[in-house]
This record gives structure tokens, sequence and C-alpha cells, in this order.
């Protein structure tokens, strides 16, 4: 294996295991964490169904992000989800007024946007070894 393909694999395993934690550590207390969302956001525009439906499903889509980077299957798919999802919560801390999120987020961003530019070095995975 190349140094190139050995480098991709390892950038996978932070961000991978970031959002898979993010999603393990989410899913026993969904409906808390659903409600903490719903006050969260109490103050936007957003309506409250839609925040606590979110605060539901982004916890289950966290950890099958996590899942799909870290094993390389459907890469591509898990990167691009990745990046909506970080896109919906740079809106939703904008909103939110909460700057030290956004500069998280974005950081997140622009290291998915990285891997993405770099798939062609993803050959430690389940999508070389699969021919996907």
């Amino acid at each position: 294996m190349k140094n190139e393909e050995f480098s991709y694999f390892l950038a996978r395993l932070p961000i991978g295991l970031s959002f898979f934690g993010h999603g393990l550590a989410r899913l026993p207390k969904l409906e808390a964490f659903s409600q903490w969302m719903a006050n969260l956001f109490s103050r936007t525009f957003l309506p409250e169904p839609l925040v606590q439906a979110f605060g539901y499903v982004l916890p289950v889509l966290e950890l099958i992000v996590g899942i799909l980077i870290l094993i390389g299957l459907f890469t591509r798919s898990g990167i691009l989800l990745g990046l909506i999802l970080i896109l919906m919560l740079i809106f939703g801390s904008s909103l939110i007024e909460s700057w030290e999120n956004v500069f998280i987020q974005v950081v997140y961003g622009a290291y998915l946007v990285v891997l993405y530019r770099y798939l062609i070095y993803n050959r430690a995975s389940f999508d070389y070894a699969l021919r996907l």
C-alpha cells in the first residue's frame, strides 16, 4: 500500500469515529436529546416539531455516516451525507448564534471536503475491495 493510500485510511478514522461516537452516545437517549434540541431552538423561527424530528433523526444519521466512513463502504455517499448534516448544523448553530460551534462545524465540513477531494486514494476500504 502506498503512503497516500495509507494516509487516506488514517484520515478517515478521526472523522468517522467522531460521527460514530456522536450517534452512538445519543441513541440511548433519543427522546431527551430531541427535547433538548427543541428547547435550544425555541426562540428561533424553526417549528418545534421540525426540530424535534431532526433531533430523532440526527443521531441515526451520524451513526450511519460514521460507520460508512470508518469502514470505507459507500465512502463518497457517506462523506456527502456527512457534509449535508454539517451544513444543517451550521445553519442551526448560526440561528442560535453559537459561533464556537459554527467554527467547529466549518472545520468538520472542510475535513470532509478534503476527504472527498482525495477519494482516489481510498484503497484501504470496502469500496475498493468490492470494486464499488
